[in-house]
């Protein structure tokens, strides 16, 4: 009978030793989110101010950044406060950094932005 009892005490010892040592499987994590890509374009529209008006002929100059010069019968447009309030139409003639534009439809003030859109 001892050696029964002795028996069922290492039998329970063993299955017991056994379940310490197992490791339990966790789910597996759920994968992070890819970060988003922040996709970067360059402003290339035309920005410009008016420095001269000719409310008699219709016309304002207006002073563009080196290099960016619009093509002539170009139409443009005009923002004062952020809203269009004018259409322009660019005839020239240039110099330097500046060049002469029809006003095609609405009224210009110093210093209103000119945008190609």
């Amino acid at each position: 009978m001892k050696n029964l009892c002795l028996l069922a005490l290492l039998t329970a010892a063993l299955l017991t030793d056994g379940c310490l040592w197992r490791h339990h499987r966790t789910a597996p994590a759920a994968p992070a989110p890819a970060a988003s890509k922040t996709i970067v374009t360059p402003d290339v529209s035309l920005a410009a101010k008016v420095v001269s008006i000719n409310t008699v002929g219709r016309f304002v100059v207006v002073s563009f950044p080196p290099g960016a010069l619009p093509k002539l019968q170009t139409t443009l447009f005009l923002y004062r406060g952020g809203l269009k309030v004018a259409e322009l139409k660019v005839t020239g003639p240039q110099e330097d950094t500046n060049i002469v534009a029809d006003l095609v439809s609405g009224e210009a003030q110093v210093g209103d932005t000119v945008r190609d859109q």
